[in-house]
């Protein structure tokens, strides 16, 4: 069976959130610092063979507060 690879809106390929390790240890900023550099765009993922867009409202909480409620 031949493997899809999931592209990004603008066409490049997403990590897989289920591969993301980051050490617990780390400061904060490493962290989250690490978290980026392995997930590569916060808003486009896949989770297996599901992708996940994440957008919010004007008036809703940020992709900073979000992150740090699952970072720390």
């Amino acid at each position: 069976m031949e493997q899809k690879l999931s592209l990004s809106p603008a066409g490049m390929p997403q990590a897989d959130i289920r591969e993301v390790s980051v050490d617990p240890k780390l400061p904060k900023e490493e962290r989250i610092a690490e978290f980026l550099r392995q997930i590569k765009n916060p808003y486009c993922f896949t989770c297996g063979k599901f992708i996940v867009r994440a957008q919010f409202a004007d008036n809703g909480v940020s992709l900073e507060d979000c992150l740090k409620q699952i970072l720390i």
